[in-house]
């Protein structure tokens, strides 16, 4: 059985952990957590899994996948750190590629230790599809991202917009996904996953809405070349404790780590 320690024990983390412990996330088991500090959470005694906030005591408990739960700066942080211990890595926070010396230094580690990277689909879909025609000629990919705005407070719309007011949709950034990965790290994952599974950063056409009508975080995903054309619109429902992030991404994690243990996969 794989052992499993997690990175980051916010919204996605937490759902992630509940998941493995309730043996739906296949034949792993949780092993650690590491968190900023250990002195606010109401369960750091378990006794069924180790929580810590330092990484040294996280590392040295010979993990076979650590889970990055905990944004960008985690990424930097922890992820050569992971490979070298011998994990192969899940990648929530993918929008830290955006950083192309970050990016070389972690898959350059990943081959030199033998272990992988893991992307899961996370938010979007489609990229079994985007990554399959990627390896044909691919002549354009689009995302339009809308979230309504709640999702926005702490980020760098609210210094924009008054979210509060806002009746229309307001279009906060429309350029490339190397750009929107850096100003959104909460909230644009998506565009650094379409990039990694496409065309990449600087090719791959990013818009981004407040929209007040809606309830549903949605990405709308455009994509022509020789395999054809792929147009696809998905709705994520928003997290209640964080409406930045939905349900999704944490049931994506788990279906990775099903695949990870499973004689049978669907879906790569």
């Amino acid at each position: 059985m794989k052992k499993v320690g997690i990175i980051g024990y916010g919204t996605i983390g937490e759902d992630v952990a509940q998941a493995i412990l309730q043996g739906e996330a296949g034949t792993v088991q949780l092993d650690a957590i590491l968190v900023r500090d250990k002195s606010k959470l109401e369960d750091s005694n378990s006794t069924e899994y180790l929580i810590t906030d330092s990484e040294d005591e996280f590392f040295n408990q010979q993990l076979d996948i650590v889970i990055e739960c905990a944004g960008h700066e985690a990424v930097r942080k922890y992820g050569e750190k992971a490979l070298q211990h011998g994990a192969d890595l899940i990648l929530v926070s993918v929008g830290a590629f955006a950083d192309e010396s970050l990016q070389k230094l972690l898959r350059d580690k990943a081959e030199e230790s033998g272990r992988k990277i893991i992307v899961p689909s996370a938010a979007i879909g489609g990229l079994d599809r985007i990554a399959a025609g990627s390896v044909g000629p691919m002549e354009e990919v689009t995302l339009v991202t809308r979230k309504p705005p709640k999702a926005w407070y702490g980020t760098l719309i609210e210094q924009q917009v008054n979210l509060a007011e806002l009746n229309e949709p307001y279009c906060a950034f429309e350029g490339v996904a190397r750009d929107s990965a850096r100003l959104f790290p909460e909230s644009v994952n998506v565009s650094a996953a379409l990039s990694l599974a496409g065309i990449g950063f600087d090719k791959t056409k990013v818009k981004v809405y407040v929209d007040p009508h809606i309830s549903h975080n949605t990405h709308e995903i455009e994509a022509r070349g020789k395999f054809g054309q792929i147009k696809l619109q998905i709705q994520n429902t928003p997290s209640a404790r964080n409406p930045k992030t939905g349900y999704i991404v944490a049931m994506s994690v788990i279906k990775t780590l099903r695949d990870m243990s499973s004689s049978f996969v669907i879906g790569i």
